[in-house]
C-alpha cells in the first residue's frame, strides 16, 4: 500500500484546523501532514506553527491565490517529501472517527480509479457525489426553485446506486477526498484560475479526459461539521459573486459553452444575484 499524505488548507481558522490535527496525531497510518496557511490575516500561522513536529509541517503562502493554489502547494510538498503517495485533501472542519478508514480508501485506488471519497455526513444529510452537468444545466442551477427540483431529480444519483460497497460517480465533494499522486501530476494538479468553488467539478473533468474514474466508498463515513452560522449580508453576496465567477470559468473552459449558453448563464447569474439582494434586504 502506498504512503498516505494529508493536506489541509487554512485561512483564518486555526482553532478548527488544530482540532483536526489533534485527531490526526493519533493516526499512525498517515506518513506526513502538511497545513498550508493561505496568508491568513489573523495569527493563524503563529498558532499553527506551535503544532509542528516531525510528522506535521506548516507552510505559509506569501499571498492567498485561492483554495486550489493552496491544495497544489501542499500536494507538491508531499510528493517532494515522500514520493508517490495517496493524498487526502481535507477541509479543517472534518471529523474522522476511524484511522483504518483511510487505509480502506487507499485500497480503493488503482490504475483505473484515481479518486476515492467517503460518504460525507453534513448536518444529517449524506453527500455521496453527483453527476456531471452541462452548460445548459449549470444555468438551471442558478434558478432557486428550479435548481432544487433539478438537483433532486437529475443531478443526484438514486439511493440504489449506493447499495454496493463502492459506487462510481462523476464528481466527489471537495471537502474530503483521496487522490493518487501520479494521477494528480498527470492532469497537472488543480486549476488555479478559480479562487474558490468549482474545484471538484474542474478536477473531475480533467480526470475524465485522462481516462480516470472516481468512486465513493459506502463503507466509510466522515463528518463535515461546518458552521451553520448565517453570514452577514454583504459577505454572503461577495461569496456568491465568487461562486458565480468560478461557474462561468468552468462552463466556458471545461464545458465549452457556446455564445448562446454563455448568454443564458449570464442572464441567470444576474437574476439569481438580484433575488439574493432582495432576500438580504428583507432580512435587515
Amino acid at each position: 500500500m502506498r504512503k498516505i499524505g494529508f493536506v489541509i488548507v487554512n485561512y483564518n481558522d486555526a482553532k478548527t484546523t488544530i482540532r483536526l490535527l489533534n485527531q490526526l496525531k493519533e493516526f499512525k497510518n498517515i506518513d506526513s501532514i502538511v497545513v498550508v496557511d493561505n496568508n491568513s490575516t489573523d495569527d493563524s500561522f503563529v498558532q499553527l506553527k506551535e503544532q509542528e513536529n516531525g510528522n506535521i509541517t506548516i507552510i505559509k503562502n506569501s499571498e492567498n491565490k485561492g483554495y486550489a493554489s493552496g491544495m497544489n502547494t501542499g500536494a507538491r510538498y508531499l510528493i517532494n517529501k515522500i514520493g508517490k503517495c495517496h493524498i487526502i485533501f481535507s477541509n479543517s472542519d472534518i471529523i474522522i472517527k476511524n484511522a483504518k478508514d483511510l487505509n480502506t480508501l487507499s485500497s480503493d485506488i488503482n490504475n483505473e480509479v484515481a479518486v476515492a471519497s467517503p460518504v460525507i455526513e453534513e448536518h444529517g444529510n449524506l453527500n455521496r457525489g453527483w453527476k456531471k452537468t452541462t452548460a445548459f444545466t449549470e444555468s438551471l442551477l442558478n434558478l432557486p426553485y428550479i435548481s432544487r427540483y433539478f438537483k433532486k431529480k437529475k443531478l443526484y444519483y438514486k439511493e440504489e446506486h449506493y447499495q454496493k460497497d463502492k459506487s462510481y460517480v462523476d464528481v466527489v465533494s471537495g471537502c474530503f477526498f483521496m487522490v493518487d499522486s501520479e494521477a494528480l501530476e498527470q492532469v497537472d494538479y488543480f486549476d488555479e484560475n478559480t479562487f474558490l468553488y468549482y474545484e471538484e467539478l474542474i478536477f473531475a473533468k480533467k480526470l475524465e479526459k485522462a481516462g480516470k474514474k472516481l468512486i465513493v466508498d459506502n463503507r466509510v463515513k466522515v463528518i463535515h461539521d461546518h458552521s451553520v452560522t448565517i453570514d452577514k449580508n454583504i459577505k454572503r453576496i461577495n461569496k456568491y459573486k465568487i461562486l458565480k465567477a468560478s461557474q462561468r470559468y468552468y462552463v466556458k473552459n471545461y464545458l465549452k459553452g457556446n455564445l448562446l449558453e454563455m448568454a443564458l448563464l449570464y442572464i441567470t447569474n444576474k437574476l439569481s444575484l438580484f433575488i439574493l439582494y432582495i432576500r438580504c434586504l428583507g432580512r435587515r
